[in-house]
């Protein structure tokens, strides 16, 4: 396994030893262990799964006040990944960064606390998996615009759906100090 920063601190990509043969191939998609030797959670309280259609877009998720750290990667497809820092008191608040995750490549992308996360499908269809450090709590739930020109995320597609959440989410500048993480509490 393969761990190599992004331009944004704490966002990494994550790079499974594939063993492939005649037959196809296998990964481990997490084993906490070797995970934790590269600084990386060693548990996870939940895991997810989403399928999309081409273009769909959905984020840019968050949760506050209980943060969740998520491991994510495709199983089926193509997306565009992104990950936000919405860190307040963040040096990289509002910096974001993107990278392909598919099924091909078999990356996955590590997305910590207090950063926001959005996808948007470039194949026909994604299946898209993830695993949380949190759970998901409806009351904590919360979106910051997907299109925000504060931070001015390069998404490769005009969005062919987005949820009613994600279309009115608000931008960075009219969330509230406390509506938003920080360092501190991440």
């Amino acid at each position: 396994m393969k761990v190599r920063p992004t331009s944004l601190p704490g966002v990494c990509v994550v790079e499974p030893e594939v063993f492939g043969d005649e037959r196809g191939w296998f990964l481990e998609n997490w084993r906490g262990e070797r995970y934790a030797e590269h600084g990386l959670p060693d548990s996870f309280c939940q895991a997810n799964t989403s399928r999309s259609a081409r273009g769909v877009l959905r984020g840019l998720h968050f949760q506050w006040p209980e943060p969740q750290g998520k491991l994510v990667w495709v199983t089926e497809g193509a997306v565009f990944d992104v990950a936000v820092d919405l860190r307040s008191d963040s040096p990289d608040f509002g910096r974001w960064v993107a990278v392909e995750l598919s099924a091909d490549n078999h990356q996955q992308l590590w997305i910590p606390e207090g950063f926001g996360h959005g996808f948007q499908v470039l194949s026909e269809h994604a299946t898209f998996s993830y695993l949380c450090t949190r759970p998901y709590r409806r009351d904590y739930d919360s979106v910051v615009a997907w299109n925000d020109p504060a931070i001015g995320i390069e998404w490769p597609l005009v969005p062919s759906a987005l949820s009613a959440k994600d279309a009115a989410a608000p931008g960075l500048n009219e969330r509230e100090p406390e509506e938003l993480p920080t360092c501190a509490s991440c």
